[in-house]
């Protein structure tokens, strides 16, 4: 199991990297070029191509082995990369991204995309379900650490390192990464179909899709498991501005803190499924403490909105808000480990020929879940107020923990 994990650890750190690359480092590298704020923001439509993961989905089932498309997409990301090195973002005083760049980060996009559905594919054939709880906590901390690491370390580098060094360091390591996905003895290890299994008939694979068992219930609950979590973490932090909190504070804490606070929720719900405690009775408890601290954290800020914004935050009221923060990233972290693995248990019930499909299913509807509030959030809250608003995050994050009651047996075993 250790070959697997290791293996799969240095590929999710670096499908972490395009993230963290085009959400931290690229939009202040395109301001500091003197693009607006419009055309730094709408920079983010390049990530279109992770909407329309289950386009290629079925081609990773049906087309090749998960491994061979692994290690050409990786390979892809690895020549864009280089080809990015020799151009610009920007060039002072433009308005916008040359053309021909901003296509090169499409396609970057798009390679990392692919490299997703692949490399989640190889995880859900290659993991033992008492792996799924290690596998899936490995998934979401490397993941993480990439982010980051893309994000703020090579944007501490940048002083350091200039716009091609930094895309040549990237094409190296894809390369590197695409020669362990090549020739890694732990990920050629993919069971064999049973020759009794009968391949979905072609046009009828969302009907095998929702055939599936558990397939309804989990599509439901990771629809929804994030909502009031991502709506009330997207404005609370806000709100502290406005009372006074500074931005190297908020920085410090909704930053470094929440990824650090992430890891560490992610790890301990890894060690807590590698005790080969049930996915399913594990969420129920740590769903009620997420709603707990939540209905505190709203409690402090409805208490913040009735001194006014005029009145700054002391120390203890400070102290008690961004330990706050703290803890509902713990607590996310521990969710979104736990519910990876119900996913991927999911997945593994379905006909080999469909599960690379099947889980991009799942997770598409994992990260439409989580924008949805997060981007309706600040219209919510200048449109009802911040206590309708926050009740209403409130009772969306109740309807998980409720929901859990209606979980099939099939995701029990």
């Amino acid at each position: 199991m250790r070959g697997k994990l290791l293996s799969m650890a240095g590929l999710y750190l670096v499908q972490g990297l395009p993230y963290g690359l085009q959400s931290g480092l690229l939009p202040v590298l395109l301001r500091a070029r003197g693009l607006s704020l419009t055309r730094v923001g709408l920079a983010k439509g390049l990530y279109a191509p992770w909407l329309f993961k289950l386009v290629w989905a079925p081609l990773v089932d049906t087309r090749g082995s998960p491994r061979v498309w692994l290690a050409l997409s990786t390979a892809a990301l690895g020549v864009v990369c280089g080809l990015l090195a020799a151009l610009p973002p920007a060039e002072e005083g433009q308005v916008g991204l040359p053309t021909i760049t901003a296509v090169l980060l499409l396609l970057l996009n798009l390679g990392a995309a692919v490299q997703d559905v692949a490399l989640d594919t190889l995880a859900v054939q290659l993991l033992e379900p008492a792996e799924l709880g290690p596998g899936n906590t490995v998934q979401v901390v490397a993941y993480k650490l990439g982010a980051a690491l893309a994000g703020g370390g090579l944007l501490a580098l940048v002083p350091t390192l200039s716009w091609p060094l930094l895309f040549l360091l990237l094409a190296a390591i894809y390369l590197l990464a695409a020669a362990l996905a090549w020739a890694s003895p732990a990920l050629e290890q993919l069971p064999q179909p049973q020759p009794s299994e009968a391949a979905p008939r072609p046009g009828h694979h969302l009907q095998a899709l929702l055939a599936v068992p558990g397939t309804l219930w989990t599509a439901g609950f990771v629809l929804t498991y994030k909502l009031g979590e991502q709506g009330a973490g997207s404005l609370f932090p806000l709100l502290l501005l406005d009372h006074g909190a500074s931005a190297l504070e908020l920085g410090l804490w909704n930053g470094m803190g929440a990824v650090t606070c992430s890891i560490a929720g992610s790890s301990l719900g890894g060690a807590l499924l590698a005790r080969h405690r049930q996915p399913l009775p594990l969420l129920r408890p740590v769903l009620q403490l997420r709603l707990v601290c939540l209905t505190c954290q709203t409690a402090l800020l409805f208490h913040l909105d009735a001194l006014g914004t005029g009145v700054g935050l002391g120390t203890v009221l400070k102290g008690v808000s961004l330990l706050s923060l703290c803890l509902q990233h713990f607590l996310g972290g521990l969710v979104t480990t736990v519910t990876f693995t119900v996913m991927m248990r999911c997945s593994q019930l379905a006909h080999s020929a469909l599960q690379a499909t099947h889980y991009s299913l799942l997770a598409t509807l994992e990260l439409l879940g989580k924008l949805l509030l997060a981007t309706l959030a600040g219209v919510l809250a200048d449109s009802l107020g911040l206590w309708p608003c926050f009740s209403l995050f409130l009772a969306l994050s109740a309807v998980p923990t409720l929901y859990l009651g209606l979980a099939p047996s099939s995701l029990a075993r």
